[in-house]
């Protein structure tokens, strides 16, 4: 908390980072982290964190994700949803591509690329790490892990300093100025879901009740997620463990409303879910070891180069024309950079820090949430194992 508070505090201070809404989380976890790489490189000193709240606080985003979505926003996202998820598949194979390319280019194992690719920058970390024991298992490459959780960290980085930017400088460009109120969802629907990425108080009032029922559901659905990811692992069909228990919150808010008795409030879900993001996204890079990235130069710089260049002229000349070259689509490439580099997680942190100064985009938080923290994974399972039945790519 300390370090996301400096961080709000320097992003409120320095004019650039305000200006280029670099979300404050992304900011303080940066400043500490190279801190800490100075220490280590200058002094010997090396300083650990018990991390062990990182992965529950991610499962809970995610779940109060899925809380919030109700069936109905499937019809209000309509044929903007559909289009703006073939874009991110396209892109996804486009990823691979280039991590395949470089790893050909400089004589590595295939596997390298595709852990340079959509396994890490659309996975993620949890994604990543699946695969990468995977790897180390079956095909025994040396240093999987180290190279993922490199690839994946790197990501996080570009994907929360270069979303915003991108969004702004489109913004400037095409002197857009808010949302066109002809294309947005109705605001009991969209501006909820805004708002709870926002983390601000919906409607109803918030309760020690209310919270502890919210808090009670989110847990379960962890715990829930958790036993149905394990109950995968045997499949051969690797899915990260936050999209179960996405999955189940999903479950719960539209099955929910048909329990006598059983109501969820909408203010306390996003309270847990906004704190939870926050608190996620200082971890994950407050704990980064950047010395072990220096120490992945070479080939890792040449890819994570060409994914940044590649994304950031793909989401701006691609995903924010076929969007409809407007708000929303300047706030959905934003959203695009973030979890196609890194996570939804900062996706949506991005495009928070980006509406707040310069207008509300609730068709934006309804569309980009439930592909990139939905649609999105499961799309990229397929994508990599399809690329995993190319003989010279897999096992």
């Amino acid at each position: 908390m300390v370090v996301y508070f400096a961080g709000r505090l320097l992003v409120s201070r320095v004019s650039w980072l305000e200006r280029f809404s670099v979300p404050a989380p992304v900011v303080g976890g940066v400043l500490i982290a190279v801190a800490l790489a100075a220490a280590q490189g200058l002094a010997g000193v090396n300083v650990s964190f018990d991390m062990s709240l990182k992965d529950p606080l991610l499962l809970a985003f995610f779940t109060s994700v899925g809380l919030a979505a109700d069936a109905r926003m499937l019809a209000k996202g309509g044929t903007r949803l559909f289009i703006f998820l073939l874009i991110c598949a396209v892109y996804i194979v486009i990823q691979n591509a280039i991590g395949l390319s470089v790893a050909w280019a400089m004589d590595l194992h295939p596997v390298v690329g595709l852990l340079g690719g959509s396994i890490t920058l659309t996975g993620g970390h949890g994604t990543g790490g699946a695969y990468a024991t995977r790897f180390g298992e079956t095909m025994n490459l040396q240093g999987a892990m180290e190279l993922t959780m490199a690839c994946a960290t790197a990501g996080l980085v570009m994907g929360g300093l270069l979303g915003g930017p991108l969004a702004e400088w489109l913004i400037r460009r095409h002197r857009l100025s808010g949302p066109d109120p002809l294309t947005q969802p109705s605001p009991s629907v969209g501006e909820r879901v805004e708002e709870a990425v926002a983390g601000e108080p919906a409607a109803d009032a918030i309760t020690a009740g209310s919270f502890m029922t919210a808090l009670f559901v989110i847990l379960a659905c962890l715990v829930g997620g958790q036993m149905l990811a394990h109950a995968m692992q045997h499949t051969g069909f690797i899915l990260p463990d936050f999209l179960f228990c996405l999955l189940l919150g999903v479950l719960i808010r539209n099955v929910g409303p048909f329990i006598p008795g059983f109501r969820l409030s909408d203010a306390s879900v996003d309270l847990l879910g906004g704190t939870a993001l926050s608190l996620f996204l200082v971890m994950a890079l407050m704990a980064m070891k950047l010395l072990d990235l220096a120490n992945l130069a070479g080939p890792l710089l040449v890819v994570l180069v060409l994914q940044a260049t590649a994304m950031i002229a793909y989401a701006g000349l691609v995903t924010f024309r076929v969007m409809g070259s407007n708000y929303d689509a300047a706030i959905m490439a934003a959203g695009h950079v973030g979890f196609g580099l890194s996570s939804t997680a900062a996706a949506l942190a991005i495009m928070k820090a980006v509406t707040q100064r310069a207008g509300p985009s609730p068709l934006a938080f309804l569309i980009v949430p439930m592909v990139g923290a939905f649609f999105i994974d499961i799309l990229n399972a397929l994508i990599v194992q399809a690329y995993l039945a190319i003989p010279w790519v897999g096992f």
